[in-house]
């Protein structure tokens, strides 16, 4: 194509697997050279960068200057290696679908084109796709997991263990990540900026109280604990601090191992778990839940067949 909207893409390869099972593509996919405006086509093209608007739902809110470049300078020496992904949404105009860091680094690059898979979507399936594509192949940071998975299951109506099959993960995996999003907004930051790693957010979310989180936070980064180091302190915080319910009385270190536990167990639910014992070692083991789709995760968990 020499010339803005004078001629019509040229075919090149289907549809990668990983949107097009996402969109349900069957052998039937239209093979016209000249697509349709809006028919469900599923082809690659060569489309002009200044004929490409930027995708409103792109999850990623930052891109490194410095790996751009890298990225444009890797372009200009080996091309484009993996196309970009857009929907027509008018004649000779398309929308970002997925690929923004491959089609800006495109123009750093000098290309006037850029290969592209093209398909036809509503809003819904392209906020899908783009979260969806994000998610499994750029180098998002927890956070924006978190929130890519959070707006997945509240925009497009998915429940968290189809969340799960869509983007590969199980069920906990993709809580634990959610969960991330009720801590406080610096630690959400620290996490985002990599000044502290999942493992100790996963480990801080299991203290209720903020301040504490905070204390506990900041005592993480000036004394630069590891995981471990974090994951103690809260197993002793949750010592020192007892249910006030509890009527507990036996050696620390059995009330410790009951810590442990209900710390282990908090992690693998993704959920906070309660744990009381008595003195003739009966008790309760409690997994609460705050919707019907939560409870049904903690069952499939606990493998519940009802």
């Amino acid at each position: 194509m020499e010339n803005i909207g004078k001629a019509a893409p040229k075919k090149m390869t289907g549809l990668g697997r990983g949107l097009g099972a996402l969109l349900h593509d069957s052998d039937n996919v239209n093979r016209s050279t000249r697509p349709l405006p809006y028919d469900n086509v599923s082809m690659m093209s060569e489309i002009h960068v200044e004929q490409i608007d930027v995708n409103p739902f792109q999850p990623r809110t930052r891109f490194d200057e410095e790996a751009l470049n890298e990225l444009a300078e890797s372009i200009r020496i080996q091309g484009i290696i993996q196309p970009i992904t857009v929907r027509q949404i008018g004649r000779d105009r398309y929308q970002l679908i997925s690929g923004e860091r491959r089609l800006q680094a495109s123009k750093l690059a000098g290309l006037t084109h850029i290969p592209s898979y093209i398909r036809t979507a509503n809003d819904q399936q392209m906020l899908e796709m783009a979260l969806i594509e994000n998610i499994q192949r750029e180098n998002l940071n927890a956070i924006e997991i978190a929130l890519s998975y959070q707006r997945l299951i509240s925009d497009c109506g998915l429940k968290q263990d189809e969340l799960g099959e869509r983007v590969g993960k199980n069920r906990t995996t993709v809580n634990n990540y959610i969960r991330l999003l009720k801590l406080p907004p610096m630690i959400q930051a620290a996490l985002r900026d990599d000044q502290i790693t999942m493992g100790h957010a996963r480990a801080i979310i299991n203290i209720d109280n903020p301040d504490v989180q905070l204390k506990l936070f900041r005592k993480t980064i000036e004394e630069a604990w590891s995981v471990r180091k974090v994951e103690d302190a809260v197993r002793s915080l949750q010592i020192e601090t007892p249910d006030p319910n509890s009527h507990d009385r036996r050696p620390s270190v059995v009330k410790q191992e009951m810590r442990s536990l209900q710390f282990k167990l908090s992690s693998y639910f993704g959920s906070k778990v309660s744990i009381k014992t008595d003195d003739k070692q009966k008790g309760e083991i409690k997994i609460p839940f705050t919707s019907q789709d939560e409870l049904e995760r903690i069952l499939k968990v606990l493998k519940f067949e009802s």
